[in-house]
């Protein structure tokens, strides 16, 4: 594995990964190892913008667009990947697999379409490694009920989520070796450890 990953973080609302996301990068910045940081939809101008329209709670897109939308949001960022890709550690908020999982087995996309638009987009771009974080229903909706705004995925049934959930874990299991399943349901510092020692063997 290159010692410049791309490591990704996955998960539902209210999982955990973009805390645990935030931590590995102080963690990188104490050691004095260079990163890059995305996050998807987001993570450069026009990107921004993109996230701006798809999670905004007046839209009311057809699971067709919001596909189109994800993947345009990704087709931004696909330059500043490619930049820096085997250059530098890439750490990112959901990608490829979080398409699938909200778009195909939570919206029920054809993942035919989603695979081909996603080839097209990454090439020959590939992540390293995967932290998958789960979190069950009561613990799900006690941090939703902590955020200070809800944009429209924070507002989907337990059903919609469940499916979502359970589609990540079906990605996990074709993946073993380069995904680690986070508990998030478990004390925080305990998942903190658990990911800063993987991280420890992917980058050192």
């Amino acid at each position: 594995m290159s010692k410049k990953p791309i490591i990704v973080f996955e998960g539902i609302e209210g999982s955990g990964k973009s805390h645990h996301l935030s931590e590995v990068s102080k963690y990188l910045e104490r050691k004095k190892i260079t990163y890059i940081k995305i996050r998807e939809p987001g993570g450069n101008p026009n990107s921004e913008k993109i996230r701006k329209l798809i999670l905004n709670n007046k839209s009311d897109f057809n699971k067709n667009t919001d596909l189109l939308l994800y993947l345009a949001a990704r087709s931004e960022n696909v330059n500043t990947i490619k930049k820096f890709y085997n250059k530098k550690i890439i750490l990112i908020d959901r990608f490829i697999d979080s398409t699938i999982a909200y778009q195909h087995y939570g919206m029920g996309v054809d993942i035919k379409l989603i695979k081909f638009i996603n080839r097209f987009l990454i090439k020959d771009i590939n992540v390293n490694f995967t932290f998958l974080n789960l979190v069950n229903k009561k613990n799900l909706l006690t941090r939703l009920k902590k955020r200070k705004s809800l944009n429209r995925y924070d507002k989907f049934n337990m059903n919609f989520y469940n499916k979502v959930q359970n589609g990540f874990l079906k990605l996990a299991s074709l993946n073993k070796k380069s995904y680690q399943i986070v508990n998030s349901n478990l004390d925080i510092k305990i998942n903190e450890k658990l990911i800063l020692d993987k991280i420890d063997k992917l980058v050192d």
